[in-house]
């Protein structure tokens, strides 16, 4: 009888725990909101399935119990509460609710992350690679090499930072061309374009771009910041013309260039105007960096949009937040102009005052691709060579839950992203 007792309370206790389930909170009351992508990431790797419960206390994710999902959380200093499946069911019908704006999203499998970063240290930090370390989210790097190799086709995720696709190193030649950073960055790339074949850095950057555009074409989610965006579109549209002056390439720039630049080459923006100085440290109208003289980092801040879920699913999951208004930063590339962006292309957060989106979504093919305005959401103004931001000082940063929205996007049922 004691062996029959013991049984059915084992059987017992399997049932209760299969019938509970964790909801990971992602409202104001989330003691670490960048640690809980990192458990629902964690989730998926392990084979579980997460509901990712759009605009339900900021965007709160739902998974079924398990003693070392529980166990994890805690490790991590995550907010979370162990529910009933009546509980969870009853949450459901409140966000299935027609009147409601809440939808709710499965996500099924951890995606395979890359961050194009070249293999030299860099006098600047990467806000993306920060935060997946804080996260706990696993990525690779990969360069040149890699992209022109196709290796690309192994990622579903692909992330650029502070890169110059243009092969104008981002034009930091005026103010840092005898620093030793410079040096060993030309140097570095140089012999990359001659090992893979090219005469000029600029073009095999232009290769680059074209592999990361098929990329997307074929399925993949890009994601850029700073300067990636602007430059990388800018590579795009100069594709057969020479717009590298020459302490960047050897030669002159072509003199007529800014006729000849294709914009129906470009992901984003559209009708911008190339700087042709090598001393000025911008690459093209796209940037807004300049009108931010017009506001103090007391003032500077961008709002995001408040999208239906139920049927504009996507950007929904993209702008996911406690807070729909962002601290404003800075970086090479800030904002763009609105007036540069493609008819084609959502904004998804703007700074009204200054006429410029800081955070634009668009698809191309099969694939989608966010870019983000400014360099660390958490350090208004970096400079090169200051220490990277310290994100445990940071655990609920809205600017940097941006980027893990964008992580965690790849995952979504297919299905449920059609709608």
């Amino acid at each position: 009888m004691k062996k029959l007792a013991l049984i059915i309370s084992l059987i017992f206790g399997i049932e209760r725990a299969n019938a509970l389930q964790i909801i990971i909170g992602m409202g104001d009351a989330q003691k670490d909101h960048l640690k809980s992508y990192g458990i629902a990431y964690w989730v998926l790797s392990k084979g579980g399935e997460v509901d990712w419960l759009l605009n339900y206390d900021g965007g709160s994710f739902l998974f079924n119990f398990d003693v070392s999902y529980e166990n994890e959380c805690k490790i991590r200093g995550v907010s979370y509460e162990v529910i009933t499946e009546s509980k969870a069911n009853s949450i459901h019908a409140e966000i299935s609710n027609p009147e409601t704006n809440m939808e709710s999203v499965k996500l099924l499998k951890a995606p395979k992350i890359a961050v194009y970063s070249p293999k030299s240290k860099q006098p600047w930090d990467d806000a993306v690679t920060m935060v997946l370390e804080y996260a706990e989210i696993p990525y690779d790097k990969v360069f040149d090499d890699e992209v022109i190799d196709d290796k690309l086709l192994l990622y579903d995720w692909l992330h650029l930072h502070h890169e110059d696709f243009t092969g104008q190193y981002g034009k930091f030649w005026s103010s840092y061309r005898n620093a030793d950073w410079y040096i060993e960055e030309v140097k570095e790339n140089e012999a990359c374009a001659t090992r893979n074949g090219y005469a000029k850095v600029s073009e095999m950057k232009l290769v680059v771009s074209k592999k990361i555009r098929d990329f997307v074409l074929g399925g993949g989610f890009l994601f850029a910041m700073c300067s990636a965006t602007d430059t990388y579109d800018i590579a795009l549209a100069a594709e057969g013309v020479d717009i590298c002056e020459s302490m960047f390439d050897g030669d002159g720039m072509d003199p007529n260039a800014q006729n000849k630049l294709n914009f129906n080459n470009t992901f984003a923006f559209k009708d911008f105007k190339i700087e042709k100085s090598p001393y000025a440290y911008e690459h093209a109208s796209i940037d807004n960096t300049i009108a931010h003289q017009m506001v103090t980092e007391q003032t500077d801040y961008f709002t995001l949009f408040d999208f239906s879920a139920k049927w504009d699913v996507i950007p929904t999951m993209l702008c996911q937040n406690h807070t729909q208004t962002i601290k404003g930063f800075m970086g090479q590339t800030t904002g763009f102009r609105k007036e540069q962006i493609k008819s084609e292309v959502l904004i998804l957060g703007e700074t009204k005052s200054l006429n410029e989106a800081r955070y634009i979504h668009g698809s191309m093919g099969k694939g989608t691709w966010t870019f983000y305005g400014g360099h660390d959401p958490e350090d208004y103004q970096h400079f090169i060579e200051e220490p990277p931001t310290n994100l445990s000082l940071f655990p609920n940063s809205p600017g940097y839950r941006l980027i893990l929205n964008n992580i965690l996007f790849p995952s979504a049922k297919k299905k449920k992203l059609k709608t």
